[in-house]
Parts: structure tokens; C-alpha cells; sequence
């Protein structure tokens, strides 16, 4: 792995513990020469995780949509800042660009990315690992959620093993490191309505 892409929130939350474990994450990219691709924020958990990620001086691309630079929202000394047009685009954008991903506390953006790139997963589109920090346990109402929707036969076991989970920073990492791809071929049962 040469980069890897951090979902985070545009917010640091109200838990210090949030913000500690995103400086955390990106010192650990540094340490273990990880390049950070990620949303192009200068604010919130992005912001913090970009800015440990430049100290600890590796490189890190930001990918942000048009609309949220003229905000001045956009992160000014980053190795690379891609601006582009939509959500869409930015999304791809960083699935090219990374060798992985990982998801920090956040709302609805960090949780669209998520799923998306979960998703695409799931459909072979790619074979990368996808990990949640779960800092604080604030993953564990979502992650009980899935085990919901795999008892009520939306999701396949296999495919809730998407989703590797650690508490730390390092732990995650070594399981992504570590990762085999697992392709379902059949998803769906033929004659299923």
C-alpha cells in the first residue's frame, strides 16, 4: 500500500478522543510511509488527520468539489489539492488514487463515502480493504445495525466482513496490511423478486 484514503468528519465532534485518535492515525500513516489521499479540508477530523499526515512529512491529496474551495474550506499546504466538479467525481477521484481506505467518525458525507465504497466492494469493482476507526465506540450502534440487516437477509455474512474494525490506529492498519479480497460472486438469488 502507497496511499490510503481517510473518510472523516468536516466536524471534530465533541469528544476530545476524536481528534486525538485522527492525529493518531495520521502520525501512523507517516511512521509507516503511507501517503494520504482524502476530502481537501482544512476543518474538522480532516483536517487534523491532513495536517499529521504533512508533519510526519508524507504526502497527502486532498480531492474537493468546486463548490466547497470557494467556501475557503479547502486545506492551503497540502502536497496536492485536486478540485473537482461534484461529489460524484470526487468519490472516484479518490478511489483511484488510494490503496485502501479508513473511515473516522463523521455524518453523512463520512458515511456516504462508506457505504459507497463498500458497495463497490461488494460488487468486485475493487479489492481493497475498507476499515472503521472505531474511536470511543462510536461505530457500535452502526455496526450493530449491519448485524441487523445480515439476520434480516440484506446482507450477506460474507459481505459484513467488509468491514474491518479496530480501536487503534496501528491495529487497523496491520489487518488492512494483511487484507485478501473476497469477490461474492452471486449476491442475489435467481428468481428473487
Amino acid at each position: 500500500m502507497r496511499r490510503i484514503c481517510v473518510f472523516a468528519g468536516s466536524s471534530a465532534g465533541i469528544n476530545p478522543a476524536y481528534r486525538t485518535a485522527a492525529a493518531a492515525l495520521g502520525q501512523t500513516l507517516g511512521e509507516r510511509g503511507l501517503g494520504l489521499v482524502y476530502g481537501g479540508a482544512k476543518v474538522g477530523l480532516m483536517g487534523i488527520v491532513a495536517d499529521a499526515v504533512l508533519a510526519a512529512g508524507q504526502e497527502v491529496v486532498g480531492v474537493i468539489p468546486h463548490p466547497l474551495v470557494s467556501k475557503e474550506v479547502a486545506h492551503d499546504r497540502l502536497t496536492e489539492l485536486r478540485v473537482v466538479a461534484s461529489m460524484h467525481e470526487r468519490k472516484a477521484v479518490m478511489s483511484d488514487l488510494s490503496d485502501g481506505f479508513i473511515a473516522l467518525p463523521g455524518g453523512w458525507g463520512t458515511l456516504d463515502e462508506l457505504f459507497e465504497i463498500l458497495t463497490w466492494a461488494q460488487l468486485g469493482i475493487h479489492g481493497k480493504p475498507c476499515g472503521v476507526l472505531n474511536v470511543h465506540g462510536y461505530f457500535n450502534p452502526l455496526l450493530s445495525f449491519l448485524e441487523h440487516a445480515v439476520a434480516e437477509g440484506f446482507v450477506k455474512p460474507e459481505n459484513r466482513r467488509l468491514i474491518l474494525l479496530a480501536e487503534t490506529p496501528r491495529q487497523l492498519l496491520d489487518l488492512m496490511a494483511s487484507y485478501t479480497p473476497h469477490h461474492t460472486t452471486k449476491w442475489i438469488n435467481p428468481g428473487e423478486r
